[in-house]
């Protein structure tokens, strides 16, 4: 699965992100509320984990706006709070499931083993589409005027990236961490070998450009 961690303390953030990648897992781990909500709105996830007690927007705040944004994808709450009425307020809010710190990493396993095989929203072909570019990915692929374009895993994740915030511009560091990963050595040189190559092969002669670079910002995508 893809899932999206949001969890403030180090120490158990990383302990976290660290199970949920040997069992196979993709992870992406932040430490705000505010920083989910914007990786939520900005790719597609699996599942959610969302600690409650976290700077600028807690847990229960974003859960409940998740929802009313219309995201189905289930949600696991984790908390030191473990009178009724916490768990209660968290159910309310949206969440799918509530794990009390502190926990057994088997435990955690299996309610996240749980909420996947409990999880009635049906998988979807999402397709995207940009001028003459079509996106779909559940399939992996990439069409320009009705042409396959391969990818790599990273240029598909780049270009997936760019394509679900078509039209806003994406500072370096966000496309960075959300495509290399939040503790990934990658420098600037590193992304705009990336860029070059992604133009290459969507962007032959004579189509139109799609990727602009904002300079000292970032990239963004749009027709």
């Amino acid at each position: 699965m893809r899932i999206l961690l949001a969890e403030d303390d180090q120490r158990l953030g990383k302990l976290i992100d660290h199970m949920l990648k040997r069992e196979g897992h993709e992870v992406d781990w932040v430490q705000r509320g505010d920083d989910a909500y914007h990786y939520a709105k900005a790719s597609h996830y699996d599942l959610f984990i969302l600690d409650w007690m976290m700077p600028v927007m807690d847990g229960v705040t974003l859960c409940r706006q998740l929802r009313q944004d219309g995201f189905q994808c289930p949600i696991l709450m984790l908390t030191a709070k473990d009178a009724v009425e916490d768990r209660v307020q968290g159910l309310d809010a949206g969440a799918d499931d509530y794990l009390v710190k502190p926990f057994a990493s088997a435990e955690l396993m299996a309610r996240l083993r749980a909420l996947s095989r409990r999880s009635k929203v049906p998988l979807q072909e999402e397709i995207v589409q940009v001028a003459d570019l079509v996106l779909n990915r559940n399939r992996h692929s990439v069409t320009r005027g009705g042409e396959e374009i391969t990818l790599t895993s990273r240029e598909f994740a780049l270009l997936d990236l760019l394509v679900q915030n078509k039209g806003q511009v994406l500072p370096r560091e966000m496309i960075m961490e959300r495509v290399w990963g939040f503790d990934a050595d990658v420098t600037d040189n590193t992304l705009d070998a990336y860029i070059r190559l992604l133009r290459k092969k969507i962007e032959p002669p004579g189509a139109a450009k799609l990727i602009h670079n904002i300079r000292g910002v970032g990239y963004t995508l749009e027709e």
